[in-house]
């Protein structure tokens, strides 16, 4: 899943980004709401995690535009305030959810999947095609039982060509989705990583679900 983080604290974005990615989702951060207004509106994302106070659009104004575009991504606000009013504020305007500062890395990844979790129905939190399975909660991939180990970024891979199983996906959009927001598309580390999904998807059945289709993409179907 892709989580957009606004956040102008350099220590304090790090430290979210990093634990989030250890978690197998994958990250943009953006420096300030100005920033993360224009990466909300032109990618797609599964959750903004967002800081109230910064410099040229903050959180709370963040929001309301995102509303106002009826960009319905659930957002969890950060803030150093612990008033009712500042709460009662954001979650009027739109907010999802509101954690105060200080606090740990494990109430916020228990919020982070409570949103995740509200967001997708029962039936949406397993990806399955063929003999394949995703489980988005706990990121177990199987295939006929048997369990896959893969790294953050393959598992970001296939879980992006699942959600979108029988349509053929460009590199181009595969590196949008899965790499940072200013990322080289001339680069060839997706065909990489495809390769190695293969190994560990189709390699050892007698049935290949991910498939190239040349000069457009790759597609998994069965």
């Amino acid at each position: 899943m892709r989580i957009l983080l606004v956040e102008d604290e350099k220590k304090v974005a790090s430290f979210i980004s990093k634990g989030l990615e250890e978690e197998l989702y994958h990250v943009d951060v953006a420096k300030d709401g100005r920033e993360g207004l224009s990466m909300a509106t032109s990618q797609d994302y599964d959750l903004i995690i967002s800081d109230v106070m910064m410099p040229h659009l903050t959180g709370l104004q963040l929001t309301e535009e995102l509303r106002k575009l009826d960009i319905p991504t659930p957002i969890l606000l950060l803030t150093v305030k612990d008033s009712i009013k500042d709460k009662v504020d954001g979650l009027n305007i739109g907010a999802d959810d509101y954690l105060t500062k200080p606090f740990s890395f494990e109430e916020l990844l228990a919020r982070v999947r409570a949103l995740l979790r509200r967001r997708d129905s029962l039936k949406d939190s397993q990806l399955l095609l063929d003999d394949l399975k995703i489980d988005l909660i706990s990121h177990r991939v199987t295939r006929a039982e048997k369990e896959i180990i893969l790294t953050p970024k393959e598992f970001s891979i296939l879980e992006y060509l699942m959600r979108n199983k029988n349509r053929i996906i460009s590199r181009t959009k595969l590196i949008e989705h899965v790499y940072d927001y200013h990322f080289d598309p001339g680069t060839n580390v997706i065909d990489v990583y495809i390769n190695k999904l293969r190994q560990k998807i189709d390699q050892d059945y007698s049935k290949a679900l991910i498939h190239t289709v040349r000069g457009l993409g790759y597609v998994i179907k069965d």
